[in-house]
């Protein structure tokens, strides 16, 4: 038999200045979003703040109501993810889009006046150069992900690039040194690091309470999804041992570091039903982020009781708690086209908001070390696919 936990949890303590005009209680939570969960398996300390909260509040390094700043937006791009970001931005206080720059000027009136955006160009240079423009958003094809960041940088602009931030880690690393050369910001879009079910799976981590991450398995067709699982559970310093990936387009690869720890990684056609799930596997327990694993609203936590058959052995044979977890999304934002949960958008939206108003050059939930992470991983897998095509 499984025991079941459910706690659905709505928001994580957003606070505006409203709310708060004098500024005395920023960083303070809601009675109501305060969780304390306590069960057989688990047993996490009463805490100020909820098990969701943003890394860089969690870190104390922002402010929750500093997601009001105020920053001006230029959106590269007439693309349909262009569009998604700028209707989530309709929702985090601080923002305001001003400009929009396409390939043509004539896409780029057609998306400003569709989008209710003052400016509109048909010249990525001119736009990055306009004053009323504080921070890029880049959402173009990811080969002219770094032509168009470093545009933006080299004009002092603060940049958010689409993931996969670069093609390959070396033009990742030249964006990065391009960006602290000028003191801006350039933060990787990896949206599935600021929902909250992922800032919760990392706080569990942290706790020790699936014990030592040994492994973790990913799954999405974009490989940049699934290889980002890597680094979340063992961390942007740990040092791959082992790389095996093959065929002419791979369709996943397994990454080991050291002898008992691996990432299994799968990136299947698009033209398949996926599981979407990413599982983070330790030595006393597991987490699942639930489908859609890449923009995941629930989270699933299990730990076998101490006393119980040791978790190596079958699910059947080892009965343990599920604790179910479930983060409804910011808001009903309209979004113009089907993909799910795209207006949580809005939390990496406002976790940029506050890291600027703290003076940060980048946000915790993923930073430049975990990104190039992932491009260096990326990159290897593409390479041993390109060596198994040849052989």
């Amino acid at each position: 038999m499984w025991e079941v936990f459910f706690v659905k949890i709505y928001g994580f303590g957003r606070i505006s200045p409203s709310q708060d005009p004098s500024g005395a209680n920023r960083n303070a939570i809601p009675k109501n979003d305060r969780l304390s969960v306590k069960c057989m398996a688990m047993d996490f300390a009463t805490s100020d703040l909820p098990l969701s909260t943003p890394m860089d509040v969690r870190l104390d390094i922002t402010k929750l109501a500093d997601a009001a700043f105020p920053l001006r937006w230029g959106i590269i791009g007439a693309s349909s993810i262009s569009a998604q970001w700028v209707m989530c931005l309709r929702e985090c206080e601080g923002a305001t889009v001003t400009a929009v720059a396409a390939r043509s000027a004539d896409r780029a009136k057609e998306f400003a006046a569709k989008y209710g955006i003052t400016s509109s160009y048909g010249s990525y240079a001119e736009m990055v150069a306009a004053p009323d423009v504080d921070i890029v958003y880049v959402g173009t094809i990811t080969r002219l992900h770094k032509e168009h960041s470093l545009l933006a940088i080299e004009a002092g602009k603060h940049v958010l690039c689409e993931k996969p931030l670069a093609e390959n880690a070396s033009d990742a690393r030249a964006m990065y040194t391009a960006s602290v050369a000028k003191d801006v910001m350039l933060q990787d879009g990896m949206w599935t690091r600021f929902f909250p079910a992922v800032e919760h799976a990392r706080v569990a981590i942290e706790a020790g309470t699936i014990g030592e991450v040994v492994m973790t398995q990913s799954d999405f067709f974009d490989p940049i999804y699934a290889i980002q699982a890597a680094p979340l559970a063992f961390g942007a310093q740990a040092v791959p041992t082992a790389i095996t990936a093959a065929g002419r387009k791979a369709s996943g690869a397994i990454v080991e570091y050291g002898d008992e720890k691996c990432a299994v990684l799968t990136f299947p056609p698009s033209n398949c039903e996926l599981a979407e799930v990413t599982e983070l596997i330790g030595t006393k327990g597991r987490i699942t982020l639930e489908q859609p694993g890449h923009c995941p609203t629930r989270i699933t936590i299990r730990v076998p009781p101490p006393n119980g058959v040791p978790s190596r052995y079958r699910t059947a044979n080892a009965p343990a708690p599920v604790q179910l977890f479930e983060y409804p999304l910011p808001g009903a934002v309209s979004i113009p086209r089907g993909s799910p949960n795209q207006h949580g958008f809005l939390y990496q939206a406002e976790a940029v908001h506050r890291c600027l108003a703290a003076g940060l050059r980048e946000c915790p939930q993923y930073n430049q070390e975990e990104s190039l992470h992932a491009m260096d991983l990326l990159t290897e897998i593409n390479k041993a696919k390109q060596v198994a095509t040849q052989s």
